[in-house]
């Protein structure tokens, strides 16, 4: 093959992904319920995985904290071979279903939590025993696999099984299986933040201001979202000490600082609540 005949046989390959996550979408809602549910209670969502799936789900729960302004303990994940498997192979970390179950036991899971172990094939030990420990605490499981027969099954009380089909390069999970939990990932702790209430329409509206680039995000945000000027954004979020929650309603209500924060509080920090709107059908 050319490279350009290569590269489009690859992306043929890429574009069953897509069709196959959207055909388990039914499953991912019930997984998106049962982990804002969770975190709702004050819960944790905890993924699992190895090799590929491990930093896929290392890179989801880091991502989380700036995004939605969650804390860092809500979203983790724990990866076979521990932080060296982030960047380099570790052989054989997966074959433990012991070290899988030793692993969670140190996160002290309990009934409120979500554990989702993720695996290509589903048959994944180090996955497979941290499930069955989550499920002996009395956590919620859900497995993610490529794999519709996979042992997952057995111990996941929801399991979200895109087919994807063969790699294009035989046996290469890190290529479509990869591409296909990703996906999926980014459904899984998207919508449940969105069921929390931190996000307003399509708007991050918890993100954290941490830097140049974010606050100039959080301005235009603020303008957008409360349909003001920016030098009215930029007066409102200093008034509401950079939180931009707090801002939003300031601007929409026509409330002080002291005021909108009440209000946040008494809806327990939803947003549309706080400022006394219903959710409008096909908008979150």
């Amino acid at each position: 093959m050319s490279t350009r005949e290569m590269l489009r046989a690859i992306n043929r390959e890429d574009a069953q992904v897509a069709r196959g996550v959207a055909r388990e979408i039914p499953a991912i809602a019930r997984a998106v319920d049962r982990i804002a549910a969770a975190l709702g209670r004050g819960g944790r969502l905890i993924y699992v995985g190895a090799g590929t799936s491990g930093r896929l789900a290392t890179l989801d729960a880091a991502e989380c904290p700036p995004t939605f302004g969650v804390p860092s303990t809500m979203v983790q994940a724990v990866i076979a071979g521990g932080k060296r498997a982030l960047t380099r192979a570790v052989e054989g970390a997966e074959d433990s279903a012991t070290q899988g179950e030793h692993d969670l036991r140190a996160k002290r899971i309990c009934r409120n939590d979500v554990v989702v172990g993720l695996s290509a094939s589903g048959a994944t030990p180090y996955v497979l025993g941290a499930l069955e420990y989550a499920r002996k605490r009395g956590a919620a499981t859900i497995g993610v696999t490529c794999n519709s027969r996979a042992p997952m099954r057995r111990v996941a009380q929801i399991t979200i099984a895109p087919e994807v089909g063969p790699e294009a390069v035989a046996g290469s999970t890190r290529m479509k299986a990869g591409t296909a939990q990703k996906l999926v990932l980014n459904m899984l702790s998207t919508a449940a933040m969105v069921r929390l209430g931190h996000v307003y329409d399509n708007w991050m509206v918890n993100v954290a201001l941490t830097n140049q680039k974010l606050r100039r995000r959080g301005l235009r945000i603020l303008e957008e979202a409360a349909g003001v000027s920016a030098r009215q954004a930029e007066h409102a979020l200093r008034q509401a000490g950079h939180n931009l929650r707090v801002a939003l309603v300031m601007l929409k209500r026509g409330v002080g600082a002291e005021e909108a924060w009440k209000r946040l509080e008494k809806a327990r920090g939803n947003l549309r609540m706080a400022l006394g709107e219903r959710r409008r059908r096909g908008r979150v």
